[in-house]
């Protein structure tokens, strides 16, 4: 029965992601063609993304988000009046080297200017997310475990309850180097630039 219930969560997160992308293209007279130029995702892909045929990895919400210019929880999270985020409740994305997954918290209304996100990295293992639209400003804080941040060229580590803020458009990588699951809390912040 789990597995049952995760796939009807996958599905049901494919449809809302792909729903959800169709209507800001359409709310802004974008094509698919021009939202893969933007996006650097394929139109097969978008058109499955959109139809809810495809369950995207999280390096492929970046890259539509980016492209949009909008929060990734822009994409992920449904709308409700009051919302109580709990651990390993709601939705999830998995990046591509399934090393970091990520749990949106709240919802942003109008394809907001910040967002909330718990995130747990595993053991030994690295996330590289890239560099996000300019104007991003993260905050990361260390809820469980250790955590180093390369910033471009810079490594900087940090411990449990240990916060770091930095401008997300530049090169930047997160990296668990203990043998147990680093717990991440993400504050991103987006300004028009």
């Amino acid at each position: 029965m789990d597995n049952n219930h995760k796939m009807n969560d996958a599905e049901r997160l494919a449809k809302h992601v792909g729903s959800t992308v169709r209507k800001i293209r359409q709310e802004r007279g974008i094509s698919i063609q021009d939202l893969a130029e933007m996006t650097e995702v394929s139109k097969l892909t978008l058109g499955n993304i959109e139809r809810g045929e495809a369950n995207p990895s999280l390096t492929v919400i970046w890259k539509i988000a980016n492209g949009l210019s909008i929060p990734i929880s822009a994409l992920l999270n449904e709308n409700q009046e009051v919302e109580i985020s709990r651990k390993n409740k709601g939705n999830k994305v998995l990046s591509a080297n399934e090393a970091c997954t990520l749990e949106p918290m709240f919802e942003v209304s109008n394809y907001g200017s910040s967002e909330i996100h718990r995130a747990f990295l595993k053991p030994n293992s690295e996330y590289c997310p890239g560099s996000h639209q300019s104007g991003v400003i993260e905050y990361v804080t260390v809820m469980a475990g250790e955590l180093k941040v390369k910033i471009e060229d810079d490594y900087y580590h940090l411990n449990e309850y240990d916060s770091i803020k930095f401008n997300g458009d530049k090169e930047h990588a997160y990296i668990n180097p203990t043998a147990s699951t680093t717990v991440l809390h993400f504050v991103m912040t987006y300004t028009n630039s």
